[in-house]
């Protein structure tokens, strides 16, 4: 039997992984909304959940003409429709991860890659958050950081590494004290929850992976 490695995926493919992580940001809305009730508000899951299913209802028919082109229309989607400091920074996340992306015409691992510490850049920018400050940095760096040692594998492979390094990341933020956010204002009474915005980058990375293995 000749097993396909996937090295790539084309736009429409690109495009169809976004949907999915939608799909799967929607179906754990439940999940975030708990997770965000331990130390927030309660409604990050609400306004995540709100966010990628306008991503679907927008992105589900539309050509692009680049990977920059999706990842910039995702970012604007989240940006106005999740609303809040998560609305922001998810927005940023998407349309900072675009920015050098406008001529690519596959997702690769060198576009994972890029994406990644592109987005992480623009999130640090915009919300002047750093490693250990208990927020959704603390499961994107690692993730941005390891995708760079990444370059030479699978995209499959990646994924799964890179999605890991995310998982990690967020599980480590049970053990910090929030000092940015909303959160900040319970001090130690938010040790030993995770943050809720290194979950959904988590699971925004588990479900790209998810993606490309049923491929």
């Amino acid at each position: 039997m000749i097993i396909m490695v996937r090295e790539f995926l084309n736009l429409n493919e690109t495009r169809n992984m976004f949907l999915f992580v939608s799909k799967y940001i929607e179906e754990n809305k439940d999940f975030l909304t708990q997770a965000d009730k331990a130390i927030g508000d309660g409604d990050h899951g609400v306004g995540m959940a709100r966010g990628f299913i306008a991503v679907r209802e927008k992105i589900g028919s539309k050509n692009f003409n680049s990977i920059g082109e999706i990842l910039s229309s995702i970012g604007t989607i989240l940006l106005t429709t999740i609303g809040g400091a998560a609305g922001a920074i998810f927005g940023t996340l998407f349309r900072g991860a675009s920015k050098n992306l406008r001529e690519e015409d596959t997702f690769s691992v060198r576009i994972l890659s890029s994406m990644l510490n592109d987005g992480l850049e623009s999130v640090k920018q915009r919300g002047k958050a750093e490693p250990g400050n208990k927020t959704m940095v603390d499961s994107l760096e690692p993730a941005a950081i390891k995708s760079k040692e990444l370059l030479t594998l699978p995209l499959k492979d990646a994924l799964i590494a890179v999605s890991e390094a995310a998982r990690i990341g967020a599980e480590n933020t049970k053990g910090m004290i929030a000092t940015i956010g909303k959160a900040k204002t319970l001090g130690e009474r938010s040790l030993g929850h995770p943050d809720p915005g290194a979950i959904s980058v988590c699971l925004i990375l588990r479900s790209m992976m998810e993606y490309v293995l049923s491929l």
